[in-house]
């Protein structure tokens, strides 16, 4: 009895932690991608092939600077903004912490 007991409340607590940590926050995000070694330093055209060359040779990953709240998220799926280096962009999708996982991205012009 006493082990039901145990093995009931442990399952609710696991449940509890899940149902409370849930989903990440759905928005957009508007700024400039980049890499999240250099941030907002490799946030323009002018940085296109630096970004590029982090992430292709050293490890980084890329990202999102988003000037209005000086933050920088790292995106994912990456395949989706390979290629789109410097530019300003907004993206439609989840923060999970500081990663926003996408759904849409829009080039702006």
């Amino acid at each position: 009895m006493v082990k039901r007991l145990m093995l009931c409340s442990a399952a609710l607590l696991v449940a509890g932690s899940i149902t409370l940590a849930g989903p990440g926050k759905s928005g957009t995000w508007s700024g400039v991608i980049t890499n999240d070694m250099c941030g907002a330093k490799d946030a323009s055209m002018a940085k296109a092939e630096c970004t590029k060359t982090c992430v292709k040779e050293h490890g980084a990953k890329y990202a999102l600077y988003n000037p209005a709240d000086k933050q920088v998220y790292v995106l994912e799926p990456q395949e989706k903004v390979d290629g789109d280096e410097g530019k300003t962009v907004t993206v439609k999708g989840t923060l999970d912490g500081k990663v926003i996982k996408i759904e849409a991205i829009t080039i702006k012009q």
